[in-house]
């Protein structure tokens, strides 16, 4: 990047945040502090009104706003894909804000990238087999952004796992993350007085209150990393023939996949999970075609569950019969 697009980039993320530092900027760019300095003061001396605070940041004067941006083709390109995946990924609230603000966007585009986003907008498409929100209107995902940034407290129906139907709760996020096409949020909840983590599509309703949070709450990241601590995660090898390994390519992303090794015809896949009954349930489907490698914990599991479906299978029938 020249130097002329690098002063424009750093104008356009001054006026994208509150207050910048030079470290992130340095970072963002790739370049030395001093550098950031240079492009800073560069900025000043063309009549930009930037505010330094020495161990805080930049930030620009209120009611300065830079002339509208013409964007690039490729950054065109990235906003029409980046709609495709806000309609399949997020709930209905979201999509239609994300689609009001691509309007905007589209509006600032040169005809020949309105031409082009046009004709792409029709060869790109996403496909997602789950449902990340209970119903096709749910606003969940928004609620809980209005929640975090308002810092208000959230009442949501929730249907637990392991529970026999939707019980209120409060609760106040932490943050959203998405993982194994599921949107989940770390949140403090009041009724059980701790951190719970909730999945979006068991939210049947939900509802910013006017109460405030009455709680500090770290980063997300800290929550996140410490969970990942929490698991006790085991590693799982397994091996299998070429052949059997390309039926369970997309399945392996859900059960904790980290690594593959291929020797030969056959895959030695790694996993790590804290979940080893969840697990094994998962290799019986694959078993005739596979070999655990380790760990005894996981052969001695999947033993265990042959055994109960085999003392299933000598029960005898006691389904009444019906006489004809």
């Amino acid at each position: 990047m020249n130097r002329f697009d690098r002063i424009t980039a750093i104008l356009i993320q001054l006026q994208s945040r509150k207050i910048v530092k030079a470290q992130d900027l340095a970072e963002r760019f790739a370049i030395s502090l001093r550098t950031v300095y240079r492009d800073i003061s560069s900025l000043a001396e063309a009549g930009v009104p930037i505010i330094g605070e020495a161990g805080v940041g930049y930030s620009i004067m209120d009611g300065y706003r830079l002339p509208p941006v013409m964007f690039t083709k490729e950054e065109a390109r990235t906003f029409i894909t980046a709609e495709k995946l806000m309609e399949k990924f997020t709930d209905f609230s979201t999509q239609s804000q994300y689609q009001s603000a691509m309007y905007k966007v589209k509006a600032v585009l040169r005809s020949s990238e309105k031409s082009m986003v046009e004709n792409l907008e029709n060869h790109i498409a996403v496909r997602n087999t789950n449902n990340p929100f209970p119903t096709p209107n749910s606003n969940a995902l928004d609620i809980l952004l209005k929640s975090i940034s308002e810092r208000k407290i959230v009442r949501i129906n929730y249907v637990a796992i392991a529970s026999d139907g939707p019980v209120d709760r409060l609760i106040e996020p932490v943050g959203i993350s998405h993982e194994n096409n599921y949107w989940y949020t770390i949140a403090f909840c009041y009724l059980r007085r701790a951190y719970r983590n909730f999945r979006c599509d068991r939210m049947l309703k939900a509802e910013v209150t006017e109460n405030p949070f009455q709680h500090q709450h770290a980063p997300l990241k800290d929550f996140l990393a410490d969970s990942w601590e929490r698991q006790n995660l085991r590693l799982v090898r397994i091996r299998m023939k070429k052949t059997a390994a390309r039926y369970v390519s997309n399945q392996k992303y859900y059960y904790g996949f980290v690594s593959e090794t291929v020797e030969g015809d056959e895959v030695e896949m790694s996993f790590l999970t804290g979940h080893i009954e969840w697990f094994a349930r998962w290799y019986m489907m694959i078993a005739p075609n596979a070999t655990i490698c380790e760990p005894q914990v996981l052969k001695d599991t999947i033993k265990m569950l042959i055994r109960q479906i085999a003392e299933n299978l000598e029960k005898p029938d006691t389904v009444p019969q019906v006489a004809i």
